[in-house]
């Protein structure tokens, strides 16, 4: 399918009470034409697999294009390079988590760019090195516990940031690594106690609410289930 049709596609399911609704929620309004979710991802099963289509879109600018770019990019094919420029471009805290859970938690470099991307200033930057700790808490299964015990130690340093999307996705990541195994979960614990002892209204905030879900017995015991029905093999 050429770029061109899936634009024209794109455009002909545009949805302008949608997009006042987006920009409720915080997403950025900007060349965005409030295409559905569904709508997105039937489009992707569709197209499935192209790199090529999704290099294309990506460049269109439009916000409902670089989601579905995400979607049926391949990410064998995704360099560091692309990573690189396409964060570069975020202007909007869904095509961040789209890029992040959909594609770049498939590479061979989510890792690396998780620790790097959670240390840049810039906010979208930062909050994709956080979704991606997220997404590969919950989905790299073949990770030791020392991946994410790194996580944990860069979580603490970035936890007094402000900045709404950035605090937000470092709750997400803080939940997420404390909910892979019941080690995990007593350090994200105590990570969660540190972070509640600095002097910062985000890191009071998200400490809290870290704590009241890591504590609560629902989470504990299908942290336990898990670990019980899939046996870790992590290593330290």
């Amino acid at each position: 399918m050429r770029c061109e049709e899936v634009l024209k596609r794109l455009k002909s399911l545009a949805n302008p009470e949608a997009v006042t609704a987006m920009a409720q929620f915080g997403i950025n309004p900007r060349n965005t034409y409030g295409v559905s979710m569904p709508a997105l991802m039937k489009m992707a099963r569709e197209i499935g697999r192209d790199h090529r289509l999704a290099q294309e879109l990506w460049s269109s600018d439009i916000h409902d294009a670089r989601t579905l770019a995400a979607m049926i990019d391949d990410p064998a094919s995704v360099t560091e390079r692309q990573m690189e420029s396409w964060v570069s471009g975020f202007d909007s805290w869904d095509v961040v988590d789209q890029c992040c859970n959909r594609l770049f938690r498939r590479t061979e470099f989510a890792c690396r760019k998780a620790v790097e991307w959670a240390s840049r200033k810039e906010e979208f930057v930062k909050r994709a090195g956080f979704v991606l700790m997220a997404c590969l808490a919950v989905h790299d299964k073949k990770a030791g516990d020392t991946q994410f015990l790194r996580f944990l130690s860069i979580i603490r340093r970035e936890s007094t940031d402000e900045r709404n999307f950035v605090k937000k996705a470092v709750n997400w990541a803080l939940r997420q690594i404390g909910k892979r195994n019941l080690s995990l979960r007593r350090e994200a614990l105590r990570t969660a106690r540190e972070i509640r002892a600095l002097d910062s209204r985000a890191a009071r905030w998200i400490a809290s609410d870290a704590l009241r879900e890591l504590t609560s017995e629902k989470t504990l015991a299908r942290v336990r289930s898990k670990q019980e029905t899939k046996p870790s093999s992590s290593k330290r």
